[in-house]
Formats: structure tokens, sequence, C-alpha cells
């Protein structure tokens, strides 16, 4: 099985972010994922192309969601890729 890594786009005053990194550690438990949070202003690529969609949840270039979880969406495809 190979390890599946999800990457968080977020900012550290960020309350979205906060919510959808607490929203998806259950499910990131439950699906064995690990999940690798960048601060978006750190890098001028990631600020540059997702600056007012933050948070934004992705697997590779993937986008999943952005602003909330969608729990529904990320499990159905995390069940597809497993």
């Amino acid at each position: 099985m190979v390890a599946i890594e999800l990457t968080l786009l977020s900012r550290a005053y960020c309350h979205l972010c906060h919510d959808m990194e607490e929203a998806l550690l259950p499910l990131a438990e439950e699906f064995g994922v690990s999940v690798v949070v960048l601060d978006v202003d750190a890098d001028p690529a990631l600020e540059a192309r997702y600056d007012e969609l933050v948070p934004v949840l992705l697997h590779g270039e993937t986008e999943l969601c952005h602003y909330f979880l969608n729990e529904p969406k990320t499990r159905e495809y995390l069940a597809g890729i497993r």
C-alpha cells in the first residue's frame, strides 16, 4: 500500500485554516493518511496561486476542497485511491 500524503495550505492567522485542519484529523486517521501543513505566505508561488482560496486541501496537484472541508468528497476521493 502506498502512503498517501495530503497537503493543507494554510496561514497562521486564519481561523478557517485551523478549523479545516481540526476537521481533517479524524478523516486522516481513519484512512491512514498523513497531512502536511504548509504556510502559503512562506512560498511566493503558493501565495500567488492560492492567496484568496486558503485553506486548500490538496493531494498532489488535485484540489479536494477549499475554505471548508468537504468531508463527503474527501472521503470518496480517499476511498477511490486506496
